[in-house]
């Protein structure tokens, strides 16, 4: 898939970082965003968007990117419960990435992304 033509989703609950991404996103071409501020909104957001990728931080409020992925993937439309999820976290610790990849994510990425990380990263989950 053209990085160009995706419909991206991002999770981040710092209005700050979430500015930063998506304006990184911005900068590869990416124009079909959508960004929420914890993964229970995310949720219901993502069902009505059928996203082509996801971007979520891991710690939040109420409910965090762990237990979002989790949520997703147990839905029953298997278009949604498979869509691709990249982590974005500061938290590089092996107990918090240890948790997160075995939930079938495309990668783990530490904030602040790299732009050229950020969009090798991206290319490599949509085409897989």
């Amino acid at each position: 898939m053209d990085i160009k033509r995706a419909r991206v989703v991002v999770v981040e609950d710092e209005s700050v970082m979430s500015t930063f991404i998506l304006n990184s996103l911005r900068r590869l071409g990416i124009l079909d965003l959508y960004a929420f501020s914890d993964g229970a909104i995310a949720l219901k957001e993502v069902i009505k968007l059928k996203p082509d990728l996801i971007l979520t931080d891991v710690h939040m409020q109420p409910v965090g990117g762990i237990e979002f992925v989790r949520q997703l993937r147990s839905l029953p439309n298997n278009q949604l419960s498979n869509t691709k999820v990249i982590f974005l976290s500061a938290d590089s610790s092996m107990s918090t990435v240890g948790e997160a990849l075995p939930l079938g994510v495309s990668g783990y990425i530490v904030k602040p992304p790299v732009l050229a990380a950020l969009g090798a990263k991206i290319e490599q989950a949509l085409n897989s």
